[in-house]
């Protein structure tokens, strides 16, 4: 992507469905959990480099010892910092007393994470500040063990003002107002609520105190609480909790806007982002991994049974599209196929950029995760090239010259790596030109690539968010290649609107499209129709969810994709330019057609899947009109 954009989170989950004694016997060590869950997490890496955060919660534990462990790392390489520190410090303990490797029981109660039950995130600082206070897992603590609640996940909510409010209306004072302390909060006051009224039923049965703790353990209703406490989120969610007595839970958005997998064998019950991950450390086909059902969660029992039960009805499924497009890890087989099918369905639109001339232009791709769509796209111009060389072949006769013949049949499309990117480059400059100047070369170019003066250089990216890096590096090192001319194709259309579910693209101003759109309006003297969004915009401030409409779909109603992308084109090539450069997109349609499980598309159409995006993409518009540079939820 020309555009580094970030993204909220990954999420690992294990459950230890035997004692550590069989792992230790088995596998050869009791550190069996910890060591799938750094693979599950090293294999989610993509999903979060700002930081890391591990939980586990150990089984049955005598009153005194700790069985909560958490520890989270900003640094640059959080997860090997993290589980080295783990393994450091149970390799302390063996050293200072050896016969603990061969006690299992010791080894629980005295090495920190040596637990039944693991959680585990990956942060991108999408939103709030990046310190070590805002990465998962939080926690909320109490001295009953069946109180103790510690969730990490991957969510935005985009109603946290109303969350909040509701905290306070119970009698809450929450010491933030963020949706991870709103969601665990709540949570949490319904998990409270469930442990004093099994606590009431039983005191009136008889039980004493001691008693009841273990009768709540037993008999706590999980699905109720997260019924409870989920009925007034709005927002794109997948997230894990584990309850101190052994408890846990995984659960997803009724849309199913954020992705979330699981897998259980007589051994694990694990869930994570990632399909692949799990794949990868578990040793499991494809069809073995099920994706959670939107609305429902996968519910773990301290005895090791579990269930998927539905906690909110389920609406019509909006899986991000995005995360196919970009985020999710490209080995995943479903992914593969879809990205093969993005590029393959943006050759159309390629083919009438470069005037059907496949002999006079060479392909390549940029960044490396748009490399996939580079092979679809390979494959779909194959399919061109085919139809040229049928006609090519029928027009020689029934007996073509041999040399002729070769000749066509060697056609090919000519695919080049003409881009390397060099080196993340950081900003010790603090000059705005000096900078521009590094950032221009990130990458560096393969010489001798292309024919100056002849070829047209086509190179694929999977999306264009702002440009910016567009203009300020990659035009500019193209055309140090002197092609004729320039496309830049984006596997995904225009992004339209801003997301807030997860993904950082909150501000409307920041994104290309919305720029054109209002270059567009003022170059043909609609003002008008900003000024009368604005207004509709302030009208909608104040209603309720379900009344607020997404006004901003009207500053582009007037042009097509076409003029947009003109425009597109205009505003991000540099002025010294020697090419000529057109920038293309993926149609709305080749997109369903290629992703057609996942119809979460409000980036590129406005149709967001909860009423809380309506409200967040007309307070964007607002703020973009008021100046305000802030995020609109």
């Amino acid at each position: 992507m020309s555009d580094a954009i970030k993204h909220e989170c990954g999420l690992a989950f294990i459950r230890l469905r035997k004692p550590l004694h069989h792992y230790q016997e088995k596998y050869g060590t009791a550190f069996t959990g910890i060591n799938k869950l750094f693979l599950l997490m090293e294999k989610q890496h993509n999903r979060g480099q700002d930081g890391a955060g591990v939980a586990t919660i150990k089984l049955d534990p005598a009153p005194g010892d700790n069985f909560i462990d958490r520890n989270r790392s900003t640094d640059k390489q959080a997860i090997q910092k993290i589980f080295a520190g783990i393994h450091k410090a149970s390799q302390q303990a063996i050293d200072k007393d050896p016969s603990l490797a061969g006690d299992v029981d010791r080894l629980k109660k005295e090495v920190p994470f040596l637990g039944e039950v693991l959680l585990g995130h990956l942060r991108y600082a999408t939103y709030g500040a990046g310190g070590l206070e805002n990465c998962h897992p939080r926690r909320r603590l109490s001295n009953w063990i069946t109180r103790n609640l510690v969730l990490a996940g991957n969510f935005n909510m985009t109603n946290v003002d109303e969350l909040f409010d509701l905290l306070v209306s119970i009698g809450q004072h929450p010491k933030e107002h963020s949706d991870t302390m709103t969601v665990l909060e709540k949570i949490g006051h319904y998990l409270d609520v469930e442990n004093d009224r099994l606590r009431q039923i039983h005191h009136q049965l008889g039980y004493n105190d001691r008693q009841i703790t273990d009768v709540i353990a037993e008999k706590m209703d999980i699905a109720a609480i997260l019924r409870m406490s989920a009925m007034d989120f709005d927002g794109g969610y997948a997230f894990a909790g584990l309850i101190g007595h052994g408890d846990a839970f995984v659960l997803r958005d009724p849309a199913g806007i954020r992705p979330c997998f699981w897998y259980a064998d007589d051994e694990f019950v694990v869930a994570a982002s990632e399909r692949p991950a799990i794949q990868t450390a578990f040793g499991v086909k494809t069809d073995q991994v099920q994706e959670l059902r939107p609305g429902h969660a996968l519910i773990v029992r301290k005895n090791g049974s579990f269930s998927e039960e539905q906690v909110r009805e389920p609406v019509e499924k909006r899986s991000c599209s995005f995360e196919r497009i970009y985020f999710s890890r490209g080995s995943d087989r479903d992914v593969y196929r879809e990205r093969i099918a993005l590029g393959r369905n943006v050759v159309p639109t390629i083919m009438d950029a470069i005037d059907h001339d496949l002999t006079n232009t060479v392909f390549s791709f940029i960044p490396n995760t748009a490399e996939v769509a580079c092979y679809g796209m390979l494959k779909g111009l194959e399919d061109e090239l085919n139809k040229t060389k049928e006609r090519l072949i029928t027009e020689l006769g029934p007996k073509p010259a041999p040399g002729k013949l070769r000749e066509i049949l060697a056609m090919r499309p000519r695919l080049e790596k003409v881009a390397i990117k060099d080196a993340k480059l950081r900003t010790f400059i603090t000059s705005d030109n000096a900078r521009d100047e590094l950032v221009a070369h990130v990458y560096d170019i393969t010489y001798g690539s292309v024919r100056p003066g002849v070829d047209n250089l086509v190179v694929i990216d999977d999306s264009i968010v702002r440009g910016t890096t567009l203009k300020q590096s990659i035009l500019k090192m193209l055309d140090r290649l002197e092609p004729k001319r320039i496309v830049v194709v984006s596997s995904a259309p225009q992004i339209r609107y801003p997301d807030c579910y997860g993904i950082d693209m909150a501000k409307l101003g920041d994104l290309v499209a919305f720029q054109a759109a209002i270059a567009l309006l003022k170059e043909t003297k609609q003002d008008n129709v900003i000024d009368d969004v604005y207004d509709r915009a302030l009208a909608n401030v104040g209603k309720p969810l379900a009344q607020v409409e997404n006004v901003v779909k009207d500053i582009f109603a007037p042009f097509t994709d076409e003029q947009i992308s003109a425009k597109i084109t205009e505003l991000l090539t540099p002025a010294d330019t020697k090419a000529e450069v057109r920038i293309v997109y993926q149609t709305i349609e080749g997109l369903r057609n290629a992703c057609p499980q996942h119809t979460g598309d409000w980036y590129f159409t406005g149709n967001y899947p909860t009423p809380g995006g309506n409200r967040v993409v007309d307070r964007a518009f607002i703020n973009w009109m008021e100046g305000k540079n802030v995020r609109a939820y």
